[in-house]
């Protein structure tokens, strides 16, 4: 391209060009001759021999070398490595060192996977958005109908984190979503086979164990790659309507529950205190029936200690037996017996103070005895 020196052109008159003054300037840069200078410097660095066609090859090799080399990756250990070819997930790897093709043939993820998440169902934390802020009821999810067509309001927090980057990411769309989607219609199912009282009382520990399991059998048939860690349920009350009338009633069943105690510990006593005398009772009749029993038994063998000495000797022993008989029947009677031949039959008559006799003895009688006749 050659400059008309003569005309004035766009940069003043003189035959002036943009890169100096007239012929004599500067002239403007030959860019043929700086790309033909710029393969002479590349060729001084190839091996001798070697025409433009191997030096290019070698050249499109170490670019190839450069590129492979990017696709040599880091998972961290709260990590895992989803491995995309032309955007289609192939395979998830573990924390470490691994390679798989660079862009734009393959791409890997590394999402987190440690990290709990928590959904919220029945209410929301409001305030600054952080945990322990206000909370915010949602009615819609938390009123639930129980197996004994009771309504009961229930609060509910799933913890959940990812067990299988690949399937998180590709398997379900909104994972939030999911989990508490999941969550809500467990709760309703495991709420709808149980009694108003037992889920609000003794239940709830089963309640939460029942419904880990059955969400994460949901998450599972969808291939989600969440793991359910812990379901803690927050609040089960009646609906806000009737807790008064409902605080009544379990006000009522309080008083009804002491009475009842106090009643079973009345009869407790009562009865202890009945077996008891019922078992003196028995132990006093017991001991009467035994003393009964020795009293009969040394009887019989008195008898019969005394039937063996009547055999041996019959008279003495009638005698004798006679003779104590008359003893133990006459020391009972209030009798004094005077013998007739005393005296020869002289026509003395006796006088016995009798309740002198009965109460000071034979020897007051002996004194009290005078004679006399008429």
């Amino acid at each position: 391209m050659a400059w008309n020196p003569q005309g004035g052109g766009p940069w003043g008159g003189g035959g002036q060009g943009p890169w100096g003054r007239g012929p004599s300037g500067p002239r403007p840069p030959d860019f043929e001759e700086l790309i033909r200078r710029s393969q002479d410097r590349f060729k001084q660095f190839l091996p001798g021999g070697m025409g433009a066609g191997k030096g290019l090859v070698i050249a499109v090799i170490a670019v190839l070398a450069l590129w492979m080399a990017t696709g040599i990756y880091r998972v961290q250990p709260a990590e895992q490595g989803v491995e995309l070819l032309f955007g289609k997930w192939q395979q998830t790897t573990g924390p470490g060192l691994h390679w798989w093709p660079p862009a734009p043939i393959g791409e890997v993820m590394t999402p987190q996977v440690t990290r709990v998440n928590r959904v919220e169902v029945g209410f929301r934390e409001g305030g600054t958005g952080q945990r322990g802020g206000v909370l915010r009821a949602v009615p819609q999810e938390s009123l639930m109908l129980t197996g004994d067509e009771n309504i009961i309001d229930i609060q509910a927090a799933v913890f959940w984190y990812v067990n299988d980057a690949g399937k998180f990411l590709f398997n379900i769309r909104n994972q939030d979503a999911t989990v508490k989607d999941a969550s809500e219609a467990a709760l309703r199912e495991i709420v709808g086979k149980n009694l108003f009282e037992y889920a609000r009382t003794q239940g709830r520990v089963q309640i939460e164990k029942d419904a880990q399991d059955l969400i994460q059998r949901i998450l599972d048939w969808y291939g989600s790659g969440i793991q359910i860690q812990q379901v803690q349920l927050q609040k089960i009350d009646p609906p806000g309507k009737v807790l008064d009338a409902f605080r009544d009633v379990q006000a009522a069943r309080a008083d009804k529950e002491r009475a009842v105690n106090e009643a079973t510990a009345y009869l407790n006593e009562v009865v202890e205190r009945a077996e008891g005398e019922s078992q003196r009772i028995i132990k006093d009749a017991e001991g009467f029936r035994e003393q009964k029993i020795a009293l009969a038994t040394g009887e019989a063998q008195r008898f019969l200690l005394v039937y063996e000495q009547y055999l041996k000797e019959k008279n003495v022993t009638t005698r004798r037996i006679y003779l104590e008989t008359m003893r133990a029947i006459m020391a009972g009677m209030d009798k004094v017996l005077i013998d007739t031949r005393v005296g020869g039959g002289s026509g003395v008559v006796p006088y016995l103070p009798l309740d002198a006799l009965t109460g000071r003895g034979a020897g007051a009688g002996a004194a009290g005895t005078t004679t006399g006749g008429k």
